[in-house]
């Protein structure tokens, strides 16, 4: 079974399709936090942000600037959030790299529950230290 974002890229699924080009395509969520919550997907098929190539993360965030202008030039927006769920603990449901672009109003009532953390005593350098071995 073909992905739901592949299929709208093969014009085999329906979509209000905001922008396109060779490597990037944009259209409206069809389950919006707010009404204009629009969607920026490279036209190659990855999984999540780690498996997308360079050169389409390049246009993708290209992409996403520009048409996050547009979306809060467009809709008179007061603001505007950008996030990427990748994998199920952080709340991916289509397993197609994809970016989100919600616009946000003073007046709307879609608010992030965060739930904020404090780090103990040289917790923070221990952190620091895990993902700094990651790094080549």
């Amino acid at each position: 079974m073909e992905c739901v974002f592949c299929s709208i890229i093969n014009r085999t699924a329906p979509a209000e399709i905001i922008y396109e080009d060779e490597r990037i395509i944009s259209f409206l969520d069809i389950r919006p936090f707010n009404l204009g919550h629009t969607l920026v997907v490279p036209k190659y098929h990855s999984e999540n942000l780690l498996e997308v190539p360079v050169v389409y993360l390049t246009d993708m965030f290209r992409s996403v600037q520009f048409i996050s202008a547009a979306v809060v030039k467009g809709l008179n927006a007061n603001g505007f959030n950008v996030l990427s769920n990748n994998g199920r603990a952080a709340g991916q449901t289509i397993y197609h790299c994809h970016i989100h672009i919600i616009p946000r109003f003073d007046t709307d009532t879609f608010k992030f529950q965060m739930n904020l953390k404090s780090y103990t005593n040289g917790e923070m350098e221990n952190f620091g230290n895990k993902i700094r071995s990651q790094l080549s």
